[in-house]
């Protein structure tokens, strides 16, 4: 593999590793699942995954006819991808992502209340938005447009498939992890990695302004 596919492999697995933040969706998923059995927690784990993965490829391959049909250029999407990313990096450094994704748990919660067989969280909350969410989709879409040749392309979807099985073994061993972590820790590495994707978002943003305006 040259040094340009390894070196774009690993800015597609660092953003998405981010993105889909696996440690900081494991207390959800957790907390979502722990009425269920243990073969109903992992029939929810693969099938989160697997609802992700058809979502996040479909956009992957379908993002570029979408563009070509909106007329957008990708130097505007990959500043607009970049702003996006920024606002995401905003939120998990300031723990409002967190926040949200706890709120949207305890609403699944008291839906379920009244059921004696645990809900499919797969679907939703899991696989939309939890996992593929607005700046995964984008993400996904700009990544695969930029990408010049089928062998990028491949690239490009390996590392977005690594992170959704790293996402997998996440979740099952969830339970365990979380109460290894901790909520404190947990809460560290979510801001730690909003830092490392608004230095991505910020890059992003830049290349876009220099290509739109020929500035080298």
């Amino acid at each position: 593999m040259s040094a340009d596919l390894i070196s774009l492999f690993t800015a597609t697995f660092v953003t998405f590793f981010v993105l889909i933040d696996a440690l900081g969706v494991a207390p959800v998923f957790a907390t979502l699942s722990a009425e269920g059995t243990p073969a109903w927690r992992r029939r929810m784990a693969v099938k989160s995954i697997f609802v992700a993965t058809v979502i996040l490829f479909l956009f992957a391959f379908g993002g570029a006819w979408l563009m070509d049909a909106m007329h957008i250029s990708i130097d505007a999407f990959r500043a607009a991808g970049g702003v996006l990313l920024f606002l995401i990096a905003l939120d998990m450094v300031f723990e409002k992502r967190t926040e949200r994704r706890e709120h949207r748990a305890e609403g699944v919660l008291e839906e379920r209340q009244n059921h004696q067989e645990p809900d499919d969280i797969s679907v939703f909350p899991m696989g939309i938005p939890m996992i593929a969410g607005p700046g995964s989709i984008a993400t996904a879409m700009f990544y695969m447009s930029d990408a010049s040749n089928w062998m990028e392309k491949g690239v490009v979807l390996a590392a977005i498939g690594l992170n959704l099985l790293l996402t997998l073994i996440v979740f099952l061993l969830a339970g365990p992890l979380v109460r290894l972590l901790g909520a404190s820790v947990a809460g560290a590495m979510t801001r730690i990695l909003g830092v490392v994707l608004a230095a991505l978002s910020i890059q992003l943003l830049i290349d876009g302004i220099k290509g739109a305006f020929n500035l080298g």
